[in-house]
């Protein structure tokens, strides 16, 4: 599916060509799902309507070459993968989802900024500061 992903030209895959390194990043990782931490929880539940889920998606781009980009969504597509924990839900398209197999979704308080963060992404390998962008592992 990998090599699929990057030789369709997807907006994941778009400037990239090392699929053979991808796919091993893949295969190593362990987990199959998505934690959702208890604050990533809380705070869905204040700003998020009954019918919205929160929406992550990997694309190309940011200065570690891929980015994580989470927004409200209140539709859910037929090729989701959905997460439910405590009466909210993350959904991840299944593209992106290669990309954050086992990583834990948080949100984060911090004087200078508030926003939903993956954390503890088993393939990532590097990130920026920010912690929207991150590397893929070239084991």
């Amino acid at each position: 599916m990998i090599r699929s992903v990057l030789q369709s030209g997807s907006r994941v895959a778009r400037g990239t060509g090392f699929a053979r390194h991808l796919a091993r990043a893949f295969s190593s990782a362990q987990a199959e799902d998505l934690v959702i931490t208890d604050r990533c929880v809380a705070q869905l539940k204040r700003v998020a309507t009954q019918n919205e889920c929160l929406r992550l998606a990997v694309e190309g781009g940011g200065c570690s070459g891929f980015e994580y980009k989470m927004s409200l969504d209140s539709e859910v597509k037929s090729d989701d993968k959905v997460f439910e924990k405590d009466g909210v839900k993350v959904v991840v398209d299944e593209t992106s989802f290669e990309f954050v197999k086992g990583a834990t979704v948080d949100f984060a308080d911090e004087l200078i900024r508030s926003a939903f963060r993956i954390v503890k992404n088993p393939i990532a390998e590097k990130g920026c500061s920010c912690g929207t962008s991150f590397a893929v592992k070239m084991d």
